[in-house]
């Protein structure tokens, strides 16, 4: 149960100050997806810092070990998500001080549409805790940021 519906069930529950870093990867160039995601999380009570598009490899990696985020997303919608969000999470799972925060991708990540299951699968083994494509909405990912705030996300 996310956090809006276990509010309107009645549950006393408490809202999530999570540190949340929102980036693009560095060929995508779009910003209203991450307007968007910014606007969600702080209206769930989080604190983003948002990157914004085409942020180099290392300014990512350099601003997380910095930031200590609880929750990275990255977010593409220009088709090369995949192929970006791979190299990126590999590099972001090589510091230490990282291997442990949580991390999602999500939005348009390859030119051949949503439902490929081989890459969430290679996406997932390559470190992301969850993948969100296109076409699912945003209830997945707000469910799986209430999950991280009660404990209850893997």
């Amino acid at each position: 149960m996310d956090h809006a519906a276990a509010v309107a069930a009645g549950r006393d529950v408490s809202v999530g100050d999570l540190s949340v870093v929102v980036t693009s990867v560095s060929s995508d160039s779009h910003t209203w997806n991450l307007v968007v995601l910014q606007l969600l999380l702080e209206e769930l009570g989080h604190r983003v810092h948002n990157l914004g598009a085409c942020v180099p490899d290392e300014l990512l990696v350099s601003e997380c070990r910095r930031l200590r985020p609880d929750l990275i997303v990255v977010s593409s919608v220009n088709g090369h998500g995949f192929h970006d969000g791979l190299r990126v999470v590999r590099q972001l799972r090589g510091h230490a001080e990282l291997a442990d925060t949580a991390m999602v991708i999500g939005g348009k990540l390859g030119i051949a549409g949503p439902g490929c299951d081989r890459s969430r699968g290679e996406l997932t083994a390559a470190g992301y805790d969850a993948v969100f494509e296109d076409g699912t909405g945003l209830t997945a990912f707000r469910s799986y940021v209430g999950r991280l705030t009660t404990g209850e996300a893997s």
